[in-house]
């Protein structure tokens, strides 16, 4: 049989079957258009070893005498016994590729088990794959585990993921590839702020402009791992699976488990290739955001619970005077909703503070030019509600039967608890609210909220995290269907639930609750890896940070903010003289770019000084998918610390077109803005800050131009023209 070999944009995958069982053996490079025998890479068997090779296989087996993680554990369980086809040996049944995607068929029928894996490379590079296992035989089969996994390169030798906390999601972490497993497990019940949203293995000192890198993300909302799993030949497999709880997944005959999609990505151009894959298929869905995105206010650090017809009202004219374009009531609305201790899952709105709805303010809003969002978190319920005092049973918890009839709960999380969506009823009046409120009101768009981990998750006395994470897709999917025109933000105490199963049914993501400047900067770095940044929400706050108590200049929260999808959550009333005229401008400015930001390839430059951070975005014509000019680009240079030399000297901006000339020119600050001496450690910047400086790509970003220095915690805005 013919080896399967997929090819687009720069990558190959070739699958091989002439062993008997699907083996990919190489994922990496493009290699043309033809392949040799693949008996050729039949390995020397070393002494005091299995009398054969050993293939890594597309799923990896013990049956093979495979050392390293298996692709699928599980065990049959006949006559009420478990234990039994402990050990599957899948061989190829059949195998077909167009070229673009490619089916692989593999059974073993003495076990009754078959797993077709569906593997699709997108036209950006970026490949998705997935397994599904079948019980073919007659009595139940107990799926522990299905993994997909890659092999990488022997060149690849450095890992790095991303781990984080409430305010502090997503920064990098690496270590070196020995031999051995890495596994990162997320036992939240939801992706976790801790989770890593890519893992990625690379040659030494792979960097953003820089390297071989391959890299992979499972696309699942629920309990997972994602793992690099080094053997003692040398060989290293990298992936992902659910992590499923006990007896989660048991397949009847007939029955079958589909795994999430592992999404994965090879450069040999450093991360900023793997977020070009990433960005390519994004935007490449027929449902991605196809509208420009609306600047946001967001009401909650201006308000808080205090929710006032006349003050909401007051603060939606300041808003709409300054431009803004979605105005979001957010937490405080429903029925008991004075504080966060109680009216969660009575999605009504509260009669005593709206006697005739919210019909007033979002007529107020909407009359203003100005599209209404509202907040929810249709997931999570408290005790001191109407609801849970109906339905204790629709309460998640580990016994069988409901808290008050002598169940037990889990602890509670910022007074709150799970409802159980798995549960029919629950499921059906959750929808009924959520719909409800949005065909009695014009709301354009959803904050939808999930503020804790599904911990001690069972339903029926069973775990259920898997039916939960299911049904909770089922949920968004519904709601979409029902209302396409409301778009819906995936908030989870800030970024707990970022990852593309969540954005296969959202329009954004929170991507921190941290609205800090400095902490920002990090954490949309890094969320950017993978989602573009008109999927990311990026507010500007009030000047002191209400997590981190930081005071920053409007312009470094601006600027912070203007790389993603822009907003405010602030009580802009306060903001008045200077300071109001710069935030109109920051306005103005994410209108006018705003096209460019949230189409064009992001770029992040490599540099000595740590303390020195250098991104932005460049726009590209296409012809045939190769770049033929960057036309226009927009780059902050950021100050995030002190350096250790006196001056940054010349900067390199690397991502623009080496044959072109460009107008390069300080967008903020300039001489006559209110934060333009707070920026500036010196007196006179370089000269060519005062007016514009011309150079080709290649120069910029093989010489690049002196920068100010910058005081910590600043940072300036650059446009580059093409001329």
């Amino acid at each position: 049989m013919q080896p399967l070999h997929l090819r687009s944009a720069g990558t190959s995958l070739v699958i091989s079957t002439h062993r008997g069982e699907a083996e990919i053996t190489h994922w990496g490079a493009d290699l043309g258009d033809s392949l040799p025998d693949l008996a050729i890479l039949n390995e020397p068997i070393p002494p005091s070893s299995i009398d054969a090779n050993v293939p890594a296989g597309l799923l990896p087996q013990a049956s093979s005498s495979w050392q390293g993680r298996q692709g699928l554990r599980g065990h049959r369980i006949t006559d009420g016994v478990p234990g039994f086809d402990f050990s599957v040996r899948l061989r190829v049944v059949r195998a077909t590729t167009d070229g673009i995607t490619a089916v692989v068929l593999q059974s073993d029928p003495d076990a009754g088990i078959s797993v077709t894996s569906n593997l699709t490379l997108h036209p950006g590079g970026l490949l998705e794959m997935r397994h599904t296992a079948t019980n073919d035989g007659s009595s139940p089969f107990q799926v522990d585990e299905l993994a997909t996994m890659l092999p990488v390169a022997p060149d690849a030798v450095e890992l790095l993921d991303l781990t984080g906390r409430w305010c502090r999601e997503r920064h990098p972490q690496r270590r070196a590839i020995q031999q051995g497993t890495w596994v990162r497990t997320g036992r939240h019940g939801r992706t976790g702020h801790d989770s890593s949203l890519l893992l990625a293995a690379g040659t030494a000192g792979f960097g953003n402009r820089h390297g071989k890198v391959w890299a992979t993300h499972l696309a699942w909302s629920g309990n997972h791992e994602q793992f690099a799993d080094s053997v003692a030949d040398g060989r290293t497999m990298v992936g992902g699976s659910e992590l499923l709880g006990s007896a989660e997944v048991v397949l009847q005959p007939g029955e079958s488990y589909t795994t999430p999609a592992l999404f994965a990505a090879y450069s040999d151009r450093g991360l900023d290739g793997i977020s070009e894959a990433f960005y390519s298929w994004f935007r490449s869905r027929p449902h991605h955001v196809g509208t420009p995105r609306p600047v946001v206010l967001n009401t909650w650090e201006a308000v808080y619970f205090d929710h006032s017809l006349d003050t909401l009202i007051e603060l939606a004219g300041s808003a709409a005077e300054l431009g803004v374009e979605r105005f979001v009531l957010d937490d405080g609305w429903f029925r008991g909703r004075r504080s966060d201790n109680a009216g969660l899952g009575d999605w009504y709105v509260d009669e005593t503070l709206w006697p005739a709805g919210l019909t007033p303010l979002i007529d107020a809003v909407t009359s203003r030019g100005m599209e209404f969002g509202l907040w929810v978190e249709p997931e999570m319920v408290n005790l001191d509600s109407d609801i849970a005092r109906e339905h204790p049973e629709w309460i998640v918890g580990p016994s069988a039967a409901s808290y008050k009839d002598g169940g037990r709960l889990p602890l509670e999380w910022r007074q709150q608890h799970v409802i159980d969506l798995v549960n029919p009823e629950a499921w059906q009046y959750v929808y009924d609210r959520i719909d409800t409120l949005l065909r009695e009101n014009t709301i354009s768009y959803l904050k939808w909220d999930q503020n804790r981990d599904l911990l001690e998750h069972g339903h029926g006395g069973r775990a259920s995290v898997h039916e939960q994470t299911l049904a909770a897709y089922r949920l968004f999917d519904a709601l979409r269907a029902a209302h396409p025109t409301v778009e819906i933000e995936s908030c989870s105490s800030g970024g707990a639930r970022v990852d593309l199963g969540i954005l296969e049914r959202t329009d954004r993501i929170w991507a921190s609750d941290c609205n800090d400047a400095l902490e920002r900067q990090t954490i949309q770095r890094w969320t950017g890896l993978v989602v573009p940044p008109e999927l990311v929400g990026g507010h500007i706050g009030p000047a002191t940070s209400h997590t981190t108590g930081r005071t920053h200049d409007l312009s470094f929260r601006a600027i912070t903010a203007l790389f993603g999808h822009f907003g405010m959550e602030w009580d802009v009333r306060s903001v008045t003289g200077a300071d109001r005229e710069e935030l109109k401008r920051f306005i103005a400015l994410y209108t006018e770019h705003r096209a460019l930001i949230h189409s064009g390839r992001m770029v992040r430059a490599d540099g000595p000084d740590e303390s020195l951070m250098v991104h932005g975005v460049v726009a590209s014509e296409h012809d045939g998918g190769t770049p033929a000019g960057a036309t226009a680009a927009l780059f902050a240079v950021v100050k995030t610390a002190t350096s250790f030399a006196e001056r940054i000297g010349r900067v390199a901006i690397p991502g623009l077109d080496p044959l072109r000339s460009y107008r390069v020119e300080l967008l903020f600050p300039t001489p006559v803005d209110a934060d333009y001496g707070h920026t500036f450690i010196e007196a006179k910047p370089a000269p060519w800050l005062a007016s514009w400086a011309e150079a080709t790509g290649r120069f910029l970003g093989e010489v690049g131009l002196p920068m100010p220095v910058l005081n910590p915690e600043h940072a300036i805005l650059l446009r580059f023209t093409a001329l």
